[in-house]
């Protein structure tokens, strides 16, 4: 029903009712039933049913994926339309879209209440990006898309995203005053003034109790924190949450980085005076910071992100070795072409029938979508599932400014993550 529809309004097919009665019913939506009503509606004007048959046809429509049913009326539909003169071709086309509403048929009422959530979602992701991330990230766990891939996309749209800091993270997310020399050149005036940034908060920090976050929101409304012996103290932290506050790097306003707080917190299980650190200063640069391959490993296993760069930024001199090219340069490439991708497995997705598998990828330019047949994913179903990086042999598709990759081969190539943890959807 949906590509029917999207053709017509585009005016690429041709509309036609069989009679006056059929366009009364669908004229509003192209002469395509979308509706449950319309389909109702048509059982009555077209096949003669009686309104208490029809609401019975509409009881079975919404069951018979579970129970069955709809036979009786198959009969009856077709053979009503066949004596007021319908085509059998129009009869058939129309017995198989109420089938199909056994799986995704709405109300009219209900279509509208969800467009009108999309609709509101589009606005507030459009003009309120900062305050739409961080309710999504408030809400999680929710929908397809993990925190990692949430803040990427506002970054993508503008969005300043500010660490975890005991400083200035409340456990939700907050909004934050913009940066005056922030560049925000593809924002209106209005928008520009009033963009804020989003401070992730103290809730994506594994192994933070609730209990420690609200301690030390209470204490900082007196003043900020001095360092890690003035958060011991007022915020009566133990010891599992200043480790987890070191660990997430949630210290470095007080410490520096990871290493340097990680050594404080260390001073304090093994209940070193940490007033007396002053006469350790000399030794404090020998602890070097993390590489970025060790910090970001460490954002992902602490906080399920990381705002420094993608993990496959880190080895893409080892994916073009294996002659894996990234997502922007797959969209510069002609339709039909075989080409060879890798990226993070995002999502897994298997519709109703069951015929072809949607997965989506992620590496540190863009998203790529795969469409993968059944057959292909029993033979590969062990690479499809365990996957972490997934690398794709695929033909390119694209139709009316949308790109799948048609896969034809599936590779695991997690071994070049070294370890790195990250999230992904199980199938939905």
């Amino acid at each position: 029903m949906v590509h029917p529809y999207l053709r017509r309004r585009q005016g690429k097919e041709r509309i036609e009712y069989p009679s006056a009665a059929v366009r009364d019913v669908l004229a509003r939506t192209l002469g395509v039933p979308i509706f449950q009503e319309q389909v109702i509606k048509l059982a009555m004007v077209a096949a003669g049913f009686t309104p208490g048959e029809a609401d019975h046809l509409r009881r079975a429509m919404a069951a018979w994926k579970k129970r069955g049913g709809l036979e009786p009326y198959e009969r009856k539909l077709k053979d009503g339309m066949r004596v007021r003169g319908y085509k059998p071709e129009f009869a058939e086309r129309l017995y198989k879209q109420i089938l199909g509403f056994g799986s995704y048929g709405f109300p009219e009422s209900h279509a509208a209440s969800f467009a009108l959530l999309v609709y509101v979602s589009a606005w507030l992701k459009r003009y309120h990006p900062a305050a739409f991330c961080a309710a999504l990230l408030d809400s999680q766990p929710m929908g397809f898309y993990a925190p990692a891939q949430l803040v990427r996309d506002a970054r993508e749209h503008n969005v300043e995203v500010r660490p975890a800091d005991v400083n200035h993270s409340d456990w939700h997310c907050s909004l934050e005053a913009q940066a005056a020399n922030r560049d925000l050149t593809d924002m209106s005036c209005e928008q520009r003034e009033q963009q804020p940034a989003l401070r992730l908060g103290l809730q994506l920090v594994r192994g933070l109790s609730r209990g420690a976050a609200a301690r030390i929101e209470v204490a900082r409304q007196l003043s900020v924190f001095t360092d890690v012996q003035d958060l011991l103290k007022r915020a009566e932290l133990n010891r599992a949450d200043l480790k987890a506050l070191a660990a997430a790097d949630a210290l470095s306003e007080l410490s520096g980085h990871r290493h340097l707080a990680a050594w404080e917190v260390a001073g304090v299980e093994e209940a070193v005076p940490l007033d007396g650190l002053d006469q350790f200063a000399e030794q404090l640069p020998l602890l070097a910071p993390p590489s970025a391959g060790q910090a970001v490993l460490a954002d992902y296993a602490q906080t399920g992100l990381t705002l420094r760069e993608h993990p496959l930024a880190l080895i893409r001199a080892r994916l073009n070795e294996r002659g894996f090219l990234r997502a922007d340069e797959i969209a510069v490439r002609a339709a039909g072409d075989v080409i060879r991708a890798a990226g993070l497995v995002l999502i897994r997705q298997r519709p109703g029938n069951g015929r072809a598998i949607f997965v989506t990828l992620e590496d540190e330019s863009g998203g790529l979508n795969l469409l993968i047949w059944a057959d292909l994913a029993e033979r590969q179903r062990r690479v499809l599932l365990g996957a972490q990086l997934l690398g794709v042999v695929a033909e390119i598709q694209r139709a009316e400014g949308v790109q799948h990759l048609l896969c034809r081969r599936l590779e695991d190539h997690s071994d070049l993550l070294d370890g790195l943890k990250v999230i992904s959807r199980d199938f939905q």
